[in-house]
């Protein structure tokens, strides 16, 4: 069986068992049994591949990152960081359409599945005087939540992104910040038409809503200014938000046992598995001699490749851990420009997929027309798409 074919067929099954909604952790994990079947590869050559994932720098520094977001969001979800936040906003801008706005960019700040329906009530109080139909309010209330992926070292996607890749974090988020812009600048254009005036409030700025901005704002300093590692950023922001709130023992060891969950050291030891899976069998090396020999355009597959797997799962770790590798050995070197560019192509994939939790949860919340918002998110995402082409032609 050729490379191409035996690639097709893990490929296939991957997202096969993703779109049955099985725990993504244990699909990478039967996705490098695969490999290890197919490639033939010895027990000597499989043992040495599983103890390079596991003893990787890398895994134990995305172990660490992603269990202590965990952490992190648990302590502000427990303290009502968000609510505060939200009633500063209001207080300090008034404008309807930046409160609208604002909402679901709040509440994305923090990464949970199915998290656009928290916002869906803020957003329709928001918006109750205007005559935004339920497609626009589903729109905005979608949109305006998943920015953030694109440039927040809170989300997996870009964490595993830059760990798989070896490009520093803070330069993919230095340069993916065009796309959270872009989403932005479509979000308002094509979503807040018709939204204006004044939200009328008798709430005062307290000092619990202007101290609410503190810890996301830390956690942005220290990576995205000082150049931090994130797993150093988050234990030491968690550490001091412990102390602030004065944590017990009992508390702190809930705390940790939420955060170094099963399914998150699954998750990142099969990704991890999986991507050296791909080099030590020969895969990655062989498909992509293939694509060269035979003049393939690569740009095409840069975009295909997780475009259609972030359509088809709406995970944005699912296309990450699975296209990356190859998507990488095609490249020839480490480019983040085909890195960011790949990043952006797959993610729009994701904001599309109709199984993306989020927008079917903003569809029913706001009982909206499908296919209205769809009207709204095609155009915005061709936008994106474009300055992606446009940023990635800059950046060869």
């Amino acid at each position: 069986m050729s490379d191409i074919l035996k690639i097709f067929l893990i490929s296939a099954i991957i997202l096969l068992l993703l779109r049955k909604r099985l725990d993504i952790g244990y699909v990478m994990l039967i996705a490098s049994a695969l490999l290890f079947l197919l490639y033939q590869m010895s027990f000597a050559s499989i043992w040495k591949t599983c103890k390079d994932a596991a003893l990787n720098s890398v895994t134990i520094k995305l172990i660490l990152a992603l269990s202590f977001i965990r952490i992190f969001e648990k302590i502000l979800r427990e303290h009502e960081v968000l609510t505060h936040m939200m009633k500063a906003v209001k207080r300090i801008f008034r404008n309807r359409k930046v409160v609208a706005a604002s909402m679901p960019l709040l509440i994305g700040l923090l990464p949970s599945v199915g998290g656009a329906y928290f916002s869906c009530p803020m957003v329709d109080e928001a918006t109750k005087d205007t005559k935004m139909s339920p497609e626009e309010k589903g729109f905005v209330n979608y949109w305006m939540r998943h920015p953030w992926e694109y440039i927040l070292p809170l989300y997996p996607g870009i964490l595993l992104a830059s760990a798989i890749s070896k490009i520093e974090l803070h330069k993919l988020i230095t340069v993916n910040l065009t796309y959270a812009l872009l989403m932005l600048i479509t979000g308002v254009t094509f979503g807040m038409r018709g939204v204006g005036g004044v939200i009328k409030t008798e709430e005062r700025l307290s000092k619990e809503g202007i101290w609410s901005f503190i810890p996301i704002a830390a956690v942005l300093l220290l990576v995205v200014i000082f150049h931090i590692e994130l797993h150093y950023a988050l234990i030491a922001t968690v550490t001091a938000l412990l102390i602030f709130y004065r944590y017990s023992a009992k508390a702190i060891f809930s705390c940790l046992k939420h955060g170094f969950s099963l399914d998150v050291i699954i998750l990142i030891l099969s990704v991890m598995l999986f991507k050296e899976a791909m080099d030590s069998s020969g895969a990655v090396k062989n498909v992509s001699q293939f694509f060269m020999k035979e003049g393939i355009p690569i740009l095409p597959v840069f975009f295909l490749l997780p475009f259609i797997t972030g359509l088809l799962t709406g995970l944005t770790i699912g296309f990450v851990g699975s296209t990356f590798p190859l998507i990488l050995s095609m490249a020839g070197s480490t480019s983040i420009g085909v890195i960011s560019f790949a990043f952006a192509s797959g993610y729009l994939g994701v904001l599309l997929s109709p199984v993306h939790i989020c927008l079917i949860l903003t569809k029913e919340y706001f009982k909206a027309d499908l296919w209205g918002i769809y009207k709204m998110m095609i155009p915005a995402v061709i936008i994106v798409f474009c300055g992606a082409i446009v940023e990635y032609m800059i950046l060869k």
